[in-house]
């Protein structure tokens, strides 16, 4: 009744900014993201272990709205394999990268837990299950169980069964993409997600008009992926990302992600690429920007992000999907 899992996180291209249902997790437009390699969260979850369900994260005992979110997913699960009497759970979850700094860890996190609480609980692998699943914890865990570029579905229907993530390309299909992860800050954001995109569909005039955009630039990134064109694709994560800050800095307050060094790094972009070099940035979150280049001009997109004040650099290729590991957590 134990298992373990490995995800990585995902960065969206086409970004996911908004729910249409709070309690369901379902968001008003469809998204698009790259699985990033070596970036990545373990979790091991046991059944039937102790007198009540214990969680860890990254070392401490997680409470309040973190836990409860754990919880939701493992209730779940037990409430699937209802022939079995599941007990309580066991679950310790640990990543090798910032959490809460605007990198889609509790998207890796909760797509780890999805594989492996349905695992440990002897339901079968099924990569839609537990993007569904994953969705319950966080919305954008549920693009980070299969690997590539993938695309969460809106969906139409009203108990989200329809929203889900679905692979569109695998991490084979464009080799030479890369992403290079531009650490400004490692301290955690003072507005979460999830509280910024709240504010931001109710309190900003732009909203509406981003839904619309991004769900149409869905279908642009797929066809730019398709053709491998680099140039299109960074264009289109700059005008996306731009226009999904725009939307929280017109809300009420007001909310800014960026910092100094944000902005420098996203201004030296711009000016390495009248030299012709093919970088472009994207934008989650939070203060620290990734680049998309490709593999001849990841070196110069770490030095250029070293040169405006990050702090770390991680470099990374297109990741695989969620697997489950041999090695437990506890």
């Amino acid at each position: 009744m134990k298992a373990t899992a490995l995800a990585h996180p995902n960065l969206a291209l086409v970004k996911y900014w908004g729910k249409r249902d709070d309690a369901l997790i379902l968001p008003h437009q469809s998204s698009l993201s790259l699985t990033l390699s070596p970036l990545s969260v373990r979790t091991s979850v046991a059944f039937g272990v102790g007198e009540s369900d214990a969680v860890e994260l990254n070392g401490y005992v997680a409470k309040g709205s973190e836990r409860d979110r754990v919880i939701r997913v493992l209730d779940t699960v037990r409430a699937e394999a209802k022939g079995q009497k599941l007990g309580p759970a066991r679950m310790v979850s640990r990543g090798d990268f910032p959490a809460s700094a605007g990198l889609a860890s509790s998207a890796a996190g909760f797509a780890a837990l999805a594989v492996a609480a349905r695992a440990a609980a002897g339901l079968p692998a099924d990569p839609r299950a537990a993007s569904l699943l994953a969705r319950l914890g966080s919305g954008s865990a549920c693009r980070s169980v299969q690997g590539g570029l993938c695309e969460w579905m809106r969906g139409e229907r009203p108990d989200g069964s329809d929203s889900y993530a679905v692979q569109r390309f695998d991490e084979k299909h464009w080799p030479e993409l890369r992403m290079v992860v531009a650490i400004v800050s490692r301290d955690e954001k003072e507005v979460k997600s999830r509280d910024g995109m709240k504010n931001a569909v109710e309190t900003s005039p732009y909203y509406a008009a981003w839904t619309k955009d991004a769900e149409a630039e869905v279908v642009r990134a797929r066809d730019y992926i398709a053709r491998r064109d680099l140039q299109a694709l960074g264009e289109m994560c700059e005008r996306n990302a731009w226009r999904m800050h725009a939307t929280s800095l017109a809300a009420d307050p007001p909310l800014c992600y960026l910092m100094p060094a944000t902005l420098a790094l996203i201004h030296s972009l711009r000016e390495q690429r009248k030299k012709g070099v093919p970088v472009w940035f994207t934008l989650d979150a939070g203060p620290n920007p990734c680049i998309l280049t490709d593999a001849a001009h990841e070196v110069a997109a770490e030095a250029v992000a070293r040169a405006c004040g990050a702090t770390e650099v991680v470099r990374c290729v297109p990741g695989g999907d969620a697997r489950l590991l041999a090695e437990h957590l506890f």
